[in-house]
Formats: structure tokens, C-alpha cells, sequence
């Protein structure tokens, strides 16, 4: 943890990207941050939580503006291909989701990335063919860990030749750490929400979180590593200190949704 919290923030700062972030702020285990004008609005963060619901633990993050609006450019090809990311990283273990035992950095993301598909079993756009729905934002569970080849010091984990280690049954099939358990964000003016059932979740113990925005790319050679981090965008508590805490649901918002 320790390890990835430092090249992640090292990265951070050599992209230029402000501390500025008040951790907790007016709300008990939120993250709220300061609009930076360095940062383009689609991709500034201001506030992130984790709330636990009944049956669910509701992902938020908002942002400045034009909320989504964004996507990566069709390049038509998978090798050099970028993906676009709003992503919560945690110090949950790794095997809560499905993957073996410490692998690295546990984190939810919500990506949109128009030249292949990741999510086999599922039909985002509705259009009948599940193998072309890409540029679609939606979710995955992805594994983080150190790689100094790749431009952010970040990669989403590979699977080494030759080994298949144990995968969450929604692995798409890719030679990397990554789920794709089709759980559908929520887009509302600049704030986006992702619904995680805890009954797919192996845990009872509340966890730390913060919030990213990020550029990955494919390796042009689409090979170990597979899919980089190439640029940091926002931190949400500006040094990836995970100070976010898991908070319940205010009893009367819960009332009122039973309504």
C-alpha cells in the first residue's frame, strides 16, 4: 500500500496536480475538494463517499462540471487505445471481490474506452450484441500495482503466461486483474454512483477509499503490461491517503426511499 501510495502521488505532482483537497470536511468520513482550474471540469473532483445501505454500498463522486460529457477517441485498433476513468481505490483486500489474496491495490472503476469490449455478458447500449458496447461507461473491479514502465508508475496487474490464477466468475477473460461485474453507474447533473450489492462482496468490516480520475492506456504491443495508468487527473484527497470512511445512510433519506 505504502509502495503504490507513493508513485501514485509522485505521479501526481509531476502532472502538476494541487493538493487541495479537504479530507473529511463537513461531512464525517466524506472527501471534499476544491474546484482546480488546472484540471479540466469533466475530471476535477470535489466530493466522494461510500454509503452502506441495506443491501448495497452506494459509490459517489462528483465533479466541477460536464459530469461523463468526455470520452476517448476511437484510434480503431486495441494496441495504443486509451481509457477514460473515474475510480475509487481502497485498502480492501483483494479476495473480497474474487481474486486471490493480497494482489494488490483493490480499487472500483467506471471507464468508458471505444475501441474493444470488456463486459461479455452484458449488453450496455441494448442494441442486442453484447461485444460492442465499450465506449459505454460502466464498472469494473480492477487490481493496481507498481509498474515504472508504464508512464503513471500504475498498471492494472497482469496475469503472467502460462498461469490462471483463481478470477471472480465475471472475469471477462482478459490476461489481466480486472472483473466486470456489471453493475451500472448513475449519471445525475456532475455526480456519479455505482450500486455494489454486499451480498457479492466477501466482507463485514468497513474499509478507506478515495477517489481518482485517470487516463489508462493499452500497451501498442498488447503485452505485460497490458493497460497503464498514463495520467493522473484529480485526487480527491489530493495525496491518495484514502481518508474516506464508509458511512450509513441517514435514517430519514432512508425512509423517504421506501416511499
Amino acid at each position: 500500500m505504502k509502495q503504490f501510495l507513493a508513485t501514485a502521488v509522485a505521479t501526481a505532482i509531476s502532472l502538476g496536480l494541487s493538493s487541495n483537497a479537504l479530507a473529511g470536511g463537513d461531512h464525517h468520513g466524506h472527501i471534499k475538494s476544491e474546484a482546480n482550474t488546472k484540471v479540466a471540469s469533466e475530471f476535477d473532483l470535489t466530493h466522494a463517499k461510500v454509503v452502506k445501505n441495506a443491501a448495497s454500498l452506494t459509490f459517489q463522486a462528483e465533479v466541477t462540471d460536464k459530469l461523463g460529457q468526455t470520452k476517448p477517441k476511437a484510434i480503431g485498433k486495441l494496441g495504443g487505445s486509451e481509457v477514460y476513468s473515474y475510480v475509487w481505490p481502497t485498502n480492501l483486500d483483494s479476495e473480497v471481490v474474487g481474486f486471490e489474496k493480497g494482489q494488490g491495490i483493490l480499487a472500483l472503476a467506471v471507464t468508458s474506452h471505444p475501441d474493444f469490449d470488456d463486459t461479455p455478458k452484458f449488453d450496455e447500449n441494448l442494441d442486442g450484441d453484447k461485444a460492442n458496447d465499450g465506449n459505454e461507461w460502466h464498472s469494473h473491479w480492477v487490481v493496481l500495482t507498481k509498474d515504472e514502465s508504464c508512464g503513471g508508475g500504475l498498471k492494472v496487474k497482469d496475469i503472467p503466461e502460462g498461469q490462471q490464477p483463481k478470477m471472480p466468475a465475471t472475469w471477462p477473460g482478459l490476461p489481466i486483474y480486472i472483473d466486470s461485474p456489471g453493475y451500472t453507474p448513475e449519471f445525475v447533473k456532475n455526480e456519479v454512483t455505482v450500486e455494489v450489492p454486499t451480498k457479492d462482496l466477501s466482507f463485514q468490516e468497513d474499509f478507506q477509499f478515495d477517489a481518482v480520475t485517470a487516463v489508462l492506456q493499452v500497451n501498442d504491443s498488447v503485452h505485460n503490461p497490458l493497460l497503464c495508468v498514463t495520467a493522473v487527473n484529480d485526487v480527491a484527497s489530493g495525496d491518495l491517503s484514502l481518508p474516506g470512511k464508509v458511512v450509513a445512510q441517514h435514517p430519514a433519506k432512508a425512509t423517504a426511499n421506501k416511499g
